[in-house]
């Protein structure tokens, strides 16, 4: 394709543009066993411009026969999986990178993501708040109605799975989805849906609509199911909001309850404990007492057998001596004094020691008035009238 009437200054004129194009068929043609020029050197002849002309047919087919093969190039994207297909029927799946395969009609390459997570909406679109009835409300195993509102994402597993067993995949998954809320709501209770079996009944939508959708073939994994929202009708929200507050207090009387008794049980247990101890305590002390009233009574018995009146009067006076020593009074008996008692006033006489012992300590010496003398007879006089009280 080098000319080197190329290199040539411009004072000859730009190149010849039919000149080039009738050399490069003369190439192609000589490529191809086709004779390009006569053997003299001069113009070709008829047959030449035949060859010629067909020599530039084959270049334009050969061309076209190159982009139809370069047409065969595709390029798999990470996270996506090429499905080839022969003739509209599946043939293989690649895998991410460059491919090729047998260019249209023959085969053909669908591209499919496989990582891109789906979202199916069962109750609400979008938002909430903008509700669907008819897919949310359900009936719950004690005959009540509620209102669910959730969220399922899913990934693809399968792609040929997902393209071919199933028209419509994705509405699929929406059907799946709300049979199974609907079998596992119909089939709990209530407040077990509104409140602490959220969690549960999530998972085990989850697992039921993996088997639905497995059970169709549908090359589809369920990832997570997002409860949305699970209440009562609005026709019966606010008695339902009662109830629900009715419950709170009755946990929290629980728990008061619960805290009062952890307060008051174990002081209760401990006086218990207490008494129980000084009842132990004062039952040894009685079995001591009485095992030692026992043992010195067979004492005593031993020695009031050996000697019977003195054992008889030293407990006698043992005994008044007891009674005796806790009295204040002393009476005096007179022997030959006509029945008169002499009685002596000792608990005063005691009170007054007492208090004069009391009154020992060191004070300023000051004159006590003297005491005002009793007349002997007057002295006489009460005696007499205390012995004839007593004799009385």
């Amino acid at each position: 394709m080098s000319d080197p009437q190329w290199g040539k200054k411009n004072n000859e004129g730009p190149p010849d543009l039919d000149e080039i194009l009738r050399k490069l068929q003369q190439k192609l043609a000589g490529l191809l066993g086709f004779g390009g020029r006569r053997g003299d050197g001069g113009p070709p002849s008829g047959d030449g411009v035949g060859t010629a002309v067909g020599g530039g047919i084959a270049f334009v087919l050969l061309l076209i026969v190159a982009v139809w093969l370069a047409s065969g190039f595709y390029i798999v994207d990470e996270g996506r999986r090429g499905v080839v297909l022969r003739l509209g029927k599946y043939l293989e799946t690649t895998m991410p990178g460059p491919r090729w395969h047998i260019p249209y009609p023959f085969e053909s390459a669908e591209l499919v993501n496989v990582a891109q997570v789906r979202t199916v909406e069962v109750g609400y679109r979008g938002n909430p708040k903008n509700k669907q009835p008819a897919e949310a409300l359900m009936l719950t195993d004690d005959e009540n109605i509620v209102d669910v509102q959730f969220a399922v994402q899913y990934t693809l597993k399968s792609p040929e799975e997902y393209l071919f067993n199933n028209r419509n995949p994705d509405d699929n998954v929406l059907q799946a989805a709300e049979t199974a809320i609907r079998e596992v709501v119909g089939k709990s209770k209530m407040d077990f849906v509104l409140s602490q079996g959220r969690s549960e009944v999530s998972a085990r939508v989850k697992v039921l609509m993996q088997q639905i959708l497995d059970r169709y073939k549908t090359g589809i994994n369920i990832t997570t199911v997002n409860l949305q929202g699970a209440s009562a009708p609005e026709q019966v929200q606010p008695s339902f909001e009662d109830v629900v507050r009715a419950q709170q207090d009755r946990e929290r009387f629980k728990n008061e309850g619960q805290a009062y008794a952890n307060d008051v049980v174990p002081k209760a247990r401990g006086v218990a404990a207490r008494l129980i101890e000084e009842a132990n305590g004062y039952r040894q002390s009685v079995i001591s007492t009485a095992q030692g009233d026992a043992s010195r009574f067979r004492q005593i018995l031993t020695e009031y057998e050996k000697a019977p009146q003195v054992t008889r009067e030293r407990m006698y006076l043992e005994t008044m001596q007891n009674i005796l020593s806790s009295t204040t009074k002393v009476i005096v008996d007179q022997k030959g004094g006509g029945g008169s008692l002499l009685y002596l006033p000792l608990d005063r006489l005691m009170q007054m020691t007492g208090t004069a012992t009391a009154l020992e300590a060191p004070r300023p010496a000051t004159p006590e008035p003297a005491a005002p003398a009793v007349p002997e007879p007057a002295r006489r006089d009460s005696l007499r009238s205390r012995d004839r009280e007593s004799g009385r």
